[in-house]
Parts: C-alpha cells; structure tokens; sequence
C-alpha cells in the first residue's frame, strides 16, 4: 500500500487550525513550534493509519471505539494540565509553561490499563425520589451555564473563558 507522505504544508496547515482552536478554547499549545509540529506529524501519520487523530505518545489499537480517550485532544488533557501543567504529550500547556515561567516536566500516564478501560462507574438512581448519583462532580460555569463531569472544574470554561473559580459544584 503506497501512503502518501505528509507535506509540511499539510503540517503548517494543522498547526495553524490547531493553533487557532486552542487560543479560542481557552488553551495554549506548547511555545516549541518544531516540537508541536512533530507531534501534529504524528497525529496527521496516525489519522492515515487510522482514520482518526490518536495522540502520537500513545499506543493506539486502531479501533476507534477503543480509542476514543485518546483522540487528540484527549479525555486526560484538562486533568493533566491542572495537575502538571502539561497534557502527556506536552502539546497542551498552561499559561506559565506558554509564557516560559516554568519548565515542561513528565507527565505520569493516566489513561488505565487495557483491561481497566470502560469500566467507569454507571449513573444510578436508588429510589425515584433520590437524586442520581454521578460517578463523577458535575461543574456548572455560573457565568454561561456550562457543564461539564470531571474531577475539577476546567481552568477555562470553553465557552464562555471564564476561569475554574467561577464554577460551582452543581451535582
């Protein structure tokens, strides 16, 4: 099978939309462009491989039902960031890492073991007149509404850009 090498005008392409998604979002790419533009090669390498974008740093099955935490950006970024100032793959960084006040460290892996892998915690109701209970908190923007089931708030909302302190615990 002859796959096509990807150009580095496919590259600066997805480097610019990439760019522009994360300063819309709320977040910031890692300041080392040649560094983000290896990583945008292998996400671009594994969407031919694949046909989805799987994080480069990752091993990726190749179905994507079983990939889908780990699709570019993944279900581990926000967590990552507020714990370590980095995702795992270092594209995704905060504020001081983007403004060079600190340094990019390791970043443990938080994506569980294959055979851990959706076995997340149900949602359940114990009576009609309780409450459901979330494996999860869920967060509420009160400036726009947002919500969003996570350990923490985001440190940006994604809609609105309001930071973590605006959100309250909302189940």
């Amino acid at each position: 099978m002859n796959v096509p090498e990807i150009t580095e005008m496919a590259i600066d392409a997805a480097y610019r939309t990439l760019r522009a998604d994360a300063e819309k979002n709320g977040y910031r790419l890692n300041p080392d462009e040649d560094f983000v533009k290896n990583l945008i090669r292998g996400l671009l390498k594994n969407e031919q491989r694949y046909g989805y974008r799987a994080c480069p740093c990752r091993l990726a099955s190749g179905m994507k039902d079983q990939d889908l935490d780990i699709v570019c950006p993944c279900d581990y970024r926000d967590a990552d960031i507020e714990e370590h100032g980095t995702c795992y793959c270092a594209l995704y960084v905060n504020e001081a890492i983007a403004t060079g006040k600190q340094k990019v460290a390791p970043v443990p892996e938080r994506r569980p073991p294959r055979s851990q892998r959706g076995k997340a915690a149900s949602v359940r109701v114990a009576s009609t007149t309780e409450r459901p209970i979330f494996p999860l908190p869920v967060w509420r923007c009160k400036v726009c509404g947002y919500l969003c089931a996570r350990e923490q708030p985001p440190g940006i909302c994604p809609i609105c850009k309001a930071t973590k302190e605006r959100f309250e615990r909302f189940v």
